[in-house]
């Protein structure tokens, strides 16, 4: 056996080139005393509002709070419907289940694993109170972004755009994502390809208006200071993880052609040895293994993850197989929306949306993170075939 270890993600590399700078950003934050909002927390919001192609950044305590925002500033509420995609994380449906709406779930796509503006749209017939689509930008890919604005026009409702593993992906025309819809929203979670050093998420908009509602509910609804026209959540932005924020994000350009090419390898390794894309389906033959299509320009996927596709009955082998070598691995998302537990009183079954199911059965997420060495991905590739062959 190998001597090589491969985790899922390690962030003590990234830490290690950084530890000044980000020991002086803090310093600064400790010598102001200003720890919730102020200052850095809006420097942060104009450096990524810029970053993303937007007007206006909104920071928030989380990216689920990111989600929750803009729902709760459409009034959003018992009776009404969200459109969202099944096969993602879930705070996307839990942020609009927790004001009392229903989200009415829609399929995916094989070769992205987005939700596409037909899928989208055969959810919305199903709806008779629509008040909203948040299509998802999955695993760093963004989704048909003007194909879902123009299914959003036509049905008369916004487009909220979940965004949380998806800060610098460009769309088919280039655009970044969180500087083209209504608004978008960034999770900082530590493993995002911008991360804090905990929790964080930030709202993009162009909306000035939006805006600015946004940062009253962030304070309980509050504006002026204990006078609250609304009621709204705390879900301000700690000065600190903004503080660490904007270091990384001087140095996310780098990282993130550093997972391109993390990627593009993995497709060479692979690809050598049989495996075909996710556009092709496993029914189809060769090795049993399917890489993510490579988006035609100006597309520009950045890989928070790097999804493989293997025969359902051999995933969860090949993933012991992988711990066995020692080599990290995730699955995401096990079980898609519709099925979950808390969601039972929406009546979705095992069925209704396919190509979501087939996925949470056949996927693995591998090592991406930019910092892996050329031994580490030749490791996973090797054993992977070694193993599927």
């Amino acid at each position: 056996m190998s001597d090589v270890r491969v985790p899922l993600l390690d962030l003590r590399p990234q830490y290690a080139g950084l530890r000044e700078e980000i020991a002086e950003a803090i310093q600064g934050v400790l010598d102001s005393q200003q720890f919730v909002l102020g200052p850095e927390v809006e420097a942060l919001e104009a450096e990524v509002a810029a970053y993303s192609g937007a007007a206006h950044g909104v920071g928030c305590a989380s990216g689920s709070d990111a989600l929750l925002l803009p729902l709760m500033a459409l009034g959003v509420g018992p009776g009404d419907q969200v459109v969202v995609p099944t096969y993602t994380f879930f705070s996307t449906a839990g942020s609009v289940y927790r004001l009392g709406a229903e989200p009415v779930f829609a399929d995916i796509e094989p070769r992205t694993y987005n939700a596409t503006p037909e899928t989208l749209a055969r959810a919305a017939e199903r709806c008779t109170r629509l008040k909203a689509i948040m299509p998802v930008h999955l695993y760093g890919q963004a989704a048909d972004v003007d194909g879902i604005a123009a299914l959003g026009a036509s049905l008369g409702v916004p487009v909220y755009e979940d965004a949380a593993q998806a800060i610098g992906a460009e769309d088919a025309r280039g655009r970044r994502v969180g500087g083209a819809g209504q608004t978008a929203c960034f999770s900082f979670f530590p493993t995002k390809n911008l991360g804090s050093f905990g929790e964080g998420g930030m709202v993009t908009t162009d909306d000035p208006d939006l805006a600015r509602e946004l940062r009253q509910l962030r304070v309980h609804g509050m504006e002026p200071k204990y006078y609250h026209a609304k009621v709204g959540l705390n879900a301000r932005l700690h000065a600190l993880q903004a503080a660490v924020l904007r270091v990384k994000l001087r140095h996310l350009e780098p990282w993130q052609e550093a997972r391109r090419r993390n990627a593009s390898h993995y497709d060479e390794l692979f690809r050598n040895a049989g495996a075909r894309t996710s556009a092709v389906p496993l029914a189809e033959g060769g090795l049993p293994l399917r890489v993510p299509a490579i988006p035609e320009e100006p597309v520009r996927h950045v890989f928070n993850q790097y999804v493989v596709r293997v025969p359902a009955e051999r995933r969860d082998a090949l993933r012991a197989h992988l711990t066995e070598h020692r080599i990290g691995s995730e699955i995401y998302y096990p079980v898609p929306l519709h099925l979950q537990e808390c969601f039972r009183e929406l009546g979705g079954k095992p069925g209704d949306l396919p190509e979501s199911e087939a996925a949470a059965r056949e996927t693995l997420a591998l090592p991406i993170f930019p910092e892996l060495e050329k031994r580490q991905r030749e490791h996973v590739a090797a054993t992977i075939v070694d193993f599927l062959s």
